[in-house]
């Protein structure tokens, strides 16, 4: 009897795993066996005369279709396994991922948005799968799924189960650049009356501000959602893109157009770099490295993003 597992997917993933190591396991203990017997009682000294032997349709035979027939119980329970992840059900809470260097975020039908996967726990969960820039792969391994996120590429979707409550890890496991293994999130399965009252909360969606609120705080948490200290550093080093210490209010050499110039690193320019990467390019770095976050952060957003860059000043 098995145990149920976090996700539908588990059975039959885990059986078509243990069937295929156990056929390995057999056969390696078998051949590793023969080798020995034949090394012992062959040898030079116990069999000093070799014997021509001139072959055996029987036994031809027999090794032939014994490993056919483990190779197609092998396919047969990998397909057994596999195939339901294809059936991707037409009733299902829809949300649709969005992948880039190096971070995920979750769009839900309602509009609300997060950089973790909420979902309700019995309830089919259907994936439409967006890489805004290279290769990704949303893999999630304690449901046993993953699955390929190509950029332009039409109808490209997942779906899963989830069959026990909890906090599990969401990996990128297609290699996307030099920042690869920082990309990783967490998906949260929630009982079903628990996560339909979050989705409800429409006050997520919009920014709120309390009043006396820490806005150097709320843009770090935005920066942290975002993956943006995947590229820039706090301490000064310099990483993918230029680091954020220390730098508002002083002047920078960036390329505009073509040409070099100077100009003040202000609310202006933090805006345009978050909207408009590509037109003001710091001295020393490259052009396309970072892709327009124009509709994933919001003017208010970036307000806090820019308080929190004065904070590094401080």
């Amino acid at each position: 009897m098995y145990l149920t597992g976090a996700s539908t997917f588990v059975h039959g993933v885990d059986t078509a795993f243990m069937v295929i190591l156990g056929i390995s396991f057999f056969f390696l203990i078998g051949i590793t066996a023969t080798i020995i017997l034949f090394l012992v009682r062959y040898n030079k000294k116990k069999n000093p005369v070799p014997t021509q032997n001139p072959g055996s349709i029987k036994l031809e035979i027999i090794w032939t279709v014994i490993p056919l027939v483990l190779v197609m119980g092998m396919f047969y329970y990998g397909y057994v396994g596999w195939i339901p992840m294809k059936r991707i059900p037409d009733q299902g809470v829809q949300i649709t991922a969005n992948a880039r260097m190096w971070s995920f975020s979750f769009r839900y039908e309602n509009g609300r948005v997060s950089d973790k996967l909420y979902v309700p726990k019995d309830t089919a969960i259907i994936l439409n799968l967006n890489a805004e820039d290279v290769l990704h792969s949303l893999y999630i391994p304690a449901f046993r799924v993953k699955e390929d996120m190509v950029p332009g590429l039409p109808n490209n979707r997942m779906w899963f189960q989830a069959s026990k409550t909890g906090t599990y890890t969401i990996y990128c496991a297609e290699y996307c650049g030099l920042q690869h293994s920082y990309m990783y999130s967490d998906l949260v399965v929630m009982e079903p009356d628990e996560f339909w009252a979050w989705y409800a909360d429409t006050t997520a969606v919009v920014l709120d501000i309390p009043e006396g609120a820490d806005l150097a705080l709320m843009g770090r948490q935005i920066v942290d959602r975002n993956g943006c200290l995947a590229c820039h550093s706090l301490d000064g080093a310099t990483v993918i893109g230029p680091t954020f210490l220390g730098r508002f209010g002083e002047t920078v050499r960036v390329v505009t157009e073509g040409e070099e110039r100077e100009i003040v690193y202000d609310e202006e320019y933090v805006r345009r770099s978050i909207y408009d990467p590509d037109y003001d390019i710091t001295v020393g770095f490259r052009r396309g490295q970072m892709l327009s976050y124009e509709g994933m952060i919001t003017p208010d957003e970036v307000d806090l993003i820019i308080e929190f860059l004065k904070s590094l000043n401080q």
